[in-house]
């Protein structure tokens, strides 16, 4: 590429650059090929969005006017992937959102001992957007590690929406039944949210009801966003609401396009401080997916988000970043829309790594502050085999209560609030689900 043509792009990208801090999807295309110098001048404009890069091509969403800019540049593309060509035969079979929403009310009634429908907001266009607790006490605010499982913020991305009701209703019925099960509920707060853009779906579309792509929609470390939900979304918003008051130290979204589980950072291209920790749960969940481990286009079905493609104002890093949860993306299904027939398939693919991935809140340790919400600060050392500790960071902690998810050994919390220091020093083990979780419980 030129620099008369980089040139001519960024004057051309001025005449469709509609919003400086969100990612629009009017319209959408693929690009083959994998033009560097093409891909830099694009992550350089928040308004634009590339997805599921390869060595073949990649996807390209931005304003109206993308296609003109395209031809104006002498950039070739095609109106669509061949993948999402096929997938029109088979979306007329999908329950509507009425649909779901009646089945999971109708659920919540069934079995109230053990689950819990909440709306945590509305979108663009006022649905709901219902968020599923399964807990052994719905309706109490436990002190148990905290999980959650996010679907379809991209509208045309559905098998996560499906796939995310299979699991909740095989955890209902396996409940007092299967043992693995009934522990994982008793000991766990476990939280599940089908769709984050419903208006998305309704229409098969990637971006809400406003044309944006929510997962750009976040703030950024990298560009130095505060943590403000002002001039965000409705539906980023509330999902922003949704974590500051909750505990979450583990969680996954789920998205659609490719078969992988992409681990942070997406925005950087620095390894994440627990990297090595993020990489084995994400092997985890690929290693029981057949179609996932056996990847040729991923080493062992996983990859660096950066690596893959640089994501910007992505809900994955935002999760971790602000709110210490670490977030890893899910994609199930290289079909984004498949025939709805086919998708008790990829839940068989998907359900053991389900389970598995959030098992792994319990390989974990934290703390509760007796008879107070008090915030504070904690810093965690991981105790060495010589004895020496090693500081593995220092974070912010509310309402007397913390929880992280760490690598197998030995560690040493020490725990700053109201003027007062506390150590303590704790074991977290692997592949366990221990009683209510592997919380120290300090005097204030």
């Amino acid at each position: 590429m030129n620099k008369t043509l980089i040139a001519g792009m960024f004057s051309a990208m001025a005449l469709i650059g509609t919003c400086a801090q969100a990612a629009i999807v009017e319209e959408g295309v693929y690009i083959p090929g994998l033009d560097k110098k093409l891909v830099k001048v694009i992550q350089e404009h928040p308004e634009l969005s590339i997805d599921h890069m390869s060595s073949d091509g990649f996807e390209l969403y931005g304003p109206a006017g993308l296609r003109e800019w395209l031809d104006e540049m002498g950039v070739s593309y095609r109106a669509q992937h061949s993948h999402v060509q096929k997938e029109k035969r088979g979306r007329l079979d999908y329950p509507s959102y009425e649909q779901i929403s009646t089945s999971l009310k109708e659920l919540a009634a069934k079995y109230p001992h053990i689950m819990k429908l909440s709306s945590i907001g509305t979108s663009v266009e006022g649905r709901e957007l219902w968020v599923v607790k399964i807990s052994d006490n719905p309706q109490v605010d436990e002190v148990e590690p905290e999980f959650k499982y996010i679907s379809s913020m991209h509208g045309d991305e559905i098998t996560g929406r499906e796939l995310t009701q299979f699991w909740i209703k095989d955890l209902l019925e396996g409940y007092g039944n299967d043992p693995a099960i009934t522990g994982l509920v008793n000991n766990t707060e476990l939280y599940i949210m089908p769709s984050m853009n419903p208006d998305g779906s309704k229409r098969r579309v990637r971006g809400n009801a406003n044309s944006v792509d929510l997962n750009r929609n976040f703030p950024d470390w990298t560009r130095g966003d505060a943590n403000s939900s002002r001039n965000r979304e409705p539906e980023t918003q509330a999902v922003m609401s949704f974590q500051s008051e909750r505990q979450f130290s583990l969680s996954a979204n789920f998205h659609g396009g490719a078969v992988v589980v992409n681990y942070p950072w997406d925005s950087t291209y620095d390894r994440h401080p627990f990297d090595e920790l993020i990489k084995g749960f994400s092997l985890e969940y690929a290693s029981l997916n057949p179609e996932m481990r056996s990847s040729r286009e991923f080493k062992d079905g996983v990859t660096n988000g950066a690596d893959w493609y640089r994501v910007v104002g992505g809900m994955q890093d935002w999760s971790y970043v602000f709110h210490n949860d670490l977030q890893v993306t899910i994609e199930l299904s290289e079909m984004k829309w498949p025939r709805y027939s086919d998708i008790a398939g990829f839940y068989r693919d998907n359900k053991d790594s389900m389970f598995v991935f959030s098992k792994l809140i319990h390989q974990g340790a934290g703390f509760k502050i007796k008879g107070s919400s008090t915030d504070g600060r904690v810093e965690v050392s991981r105790i060495l085999e010589n004895g020496s500790r090693k500081n593995l960071g220092s974070y912010g902690f509310r309402g007397g209560e913390f929880y992280k998810v760490l690598s197998p050994g030995s560690y040493v919390f020490k725990v700053e609030f109201s003027g007062k220091i506390l150590m303590f020093e704790t074991h977290v083990s692997e592949d366990t689900v221990s009683e209510n979780g592997n919380y120290t419980y300090l005097n204030f």
